[in-house]
């Protein structure tokens, strides 16, 4: 008896810490992400550094950033680390973000 208590105990525990991750997860899916408006133009300055096109880099770096109060790591890629930033697309269907 004492180990199927245990064991429910343990399972309990698992589940509720699932259901927080999980929904730790889907409130930073629609907020965003966790930067604050100030840091936007050192992280885009970075992230628009490699590109010989920086101005309009720049400029929808920080239009994205604005939004989704995240800019992936990088001067590349690694959109997968800010969702709101990897899914904004523009009219014609690619990237808005850079």
């Amino acid at each position: 008896m004492a180990a199927a208590a245990r064991s429910s105990s343990i399972f309990l525990s698992c589940s509720l810490l699932l259901a927080l991750l999980l929904a730790s997860s889907l409130t930073e899916s629609v907020s965003g992400g966790q930067l604050q408006p100030r840091e936007c133009q050192g992280k885009c300055a970075y992230r628009c550094s490699a590109t010989s096109h920086k101005k309009p880099c720049m400029f929808f770096c920080l239009k994205c950033c604005a939004k989704c109060l995240c800019v992936p790591p990088g001067t590349y890629g690694n959109k997968e680390t800010c969702a709101c930033y990897n899914n904004w697309k523009t009219q014609e269907g690619r990237p808005k973000c850079p």
